[in-house]
């Protein structure tokens, strides 16, 4: 097979480096065909029947494997950096990016999802900043942090997820006399490889009027009241106006989900396995314009059915444990574990969850994927057959 280097070919000072290979389907390997090469590498072209194999593969071959980050040790190593690091100017945030092995050492779970742990001592803030990229933050413990976004002060709980479009300007502060970390989201590789990506520092300190500390946001005030929308709304503007979806709401709607199955009356995905989507009050559309948000919920006992789809998801184990499988790696996950299914690998998870480990009997799994993307550009694929297509 004829193989093309990305290294800079020295001689030529071209980038392009063609060498010609005898195998079936490929040109016969004579001097004019390498003379033909060269002249490719000299004008930077580079032939179709050299690179249809990677190019135009019969599946999706993702840049990302699967891989498994353990919360104990982040939230660990997010407490030492606690006592070392500081946030400000420059830094900005004490987020710590989850690196995929195979991604070249750069902060991205997967091509196009970023996953951090984000720690904020008591009493300090994070300063204001806005940016394009889209971002969410999870909570899976605690709670003494406010996220103020356009001047809104928003309560972060355990449980709780917080969307907030691209473009908006928002801080943190923590209110309390403990740390606290969370999950950040952010569609950061996407837009990194689009080159598509603005940023914008705001005021060094947020006004003594957004230091508040309310129970609710004014955005959950005005938009948090289940299947109601205010006819007051201004026109949609990117993403979810509803800058938190409570866990109080998520856990009564997976629980009642499973209770219906259990009555007859269905309701859930397949046997054991309850999940919501997190959608814009606004419209029912996805709460950001790049990443969709899910809760998965599986009994005790109960397995999903092996799954795959373009387009790649990380995870977050939210309560409970369970023997987790991404193609063919497999983990038993508890509290926090943080794992990435890459595009087209196929995923299931079997809850063994009990009394010990959870609130519900159950494993809860929070998730977050760049369907939205893939839906927009008519490339969105499921697969339940686990033969490749």
């Amino acid at each position: 097979m004829t193989e093309t280097s990305i290294a800079q070919d020295t001689a030529t000072g071209s980038p392009v480096r063609l060498q010609a290979v005898a195998a079936e389907g490929q040109p016969e390997v004579t001097p004019a065909l390498e003379e033909l090469y060269r002249g490719f590498e000299q004008e930077l072209l580079v032939p179709l029947w050299t690179e249809i194999g990677d190019l135009m593969p019969a599946h999706p071959r993702s840049r990302a494997v699967p891989h498994l980050w353990r919360w104990e040790r982040l939230r660990q190593l997010a407490d030492r950096a606690g006592g070392l690091v500081p946030v400000g100017r420059g830094g900005e945030r004490r987020a710590i990016a989850l690196a995929n092995p195979s991604l070249g050492g750069r902060p991205f779970a997967t091509p196009t999802l970023w996953a951090a742990i984000q720690y904020l001592m008591p009493g300090e803030d994070a300063p204001e900043h806005r940016h394009t990229q889209h971002a969410f933050r999870f909570v899976v413990e605690g709670s003494g942090v406010w996220t103020v976004v356009g001047g809104d002060p928003v309560p972060m709980n355990r449980g709780d997820f917080l969307p907030q479009a691209g473009w908006n300007w928002h801080a943190h502060h923590n209110a309390t006399s403990e740390p606290m970390a969370w999950i950040d989201g952010l569609d950061i590789p996407f837009q990194y490889v689009t080159e598509a990506q603005f940023f914008e520092f705001g005021r060094d300190e947020i006004s003594d009027a957004e230091r508040i500390t309310p129970e609710r946001s004014r955005s959950e005030r005005l938009w948090g009241h289940p299947g109601l929308r205010p006819l007051s709304a201004v026109p949609a503007t990117p993403g979810s106006p509803l800058l938190s979806y409570k866990w109080e709401y998520t856990d009564a709607a997976l629980r009642d989900q499973l209770l219906l199955e259990k009555e007859g009356f269905g309701g859930t995905v397949e046997p054991g396995h309850a999940a919501v989507r997190y959608s814009n009050p606004h419209d029912g559309s996805d709460v950001l314009p790049t990443i969709r948000a899910e809760f998965h919920r599986i009994a005790r006992g109960a397995e999903t059915a092996p799954l795959r789809e373009t387009g790649s998801s990380v995870y977050q184990a939210f309560d409970g444990s369970g023997v987790v499988t991404v193609g063919d790696k497999s983990w038993t996950v508890t509290r926090g574990d943080l794992f990435v299914v890459p595009s087209w690998e196929p995923f299931s998870a079997r809850s063994e969850a009990g009394a010990t480990d959870s609130d519900e009997g159950a494993l809860d799994l929070f998730r977050f994927s760049d369907a939205p993307v893939f839906e927009a550009l008519k490339l969105h694929r499921i697969d339940r057959t686990q033969k490749d297509a």
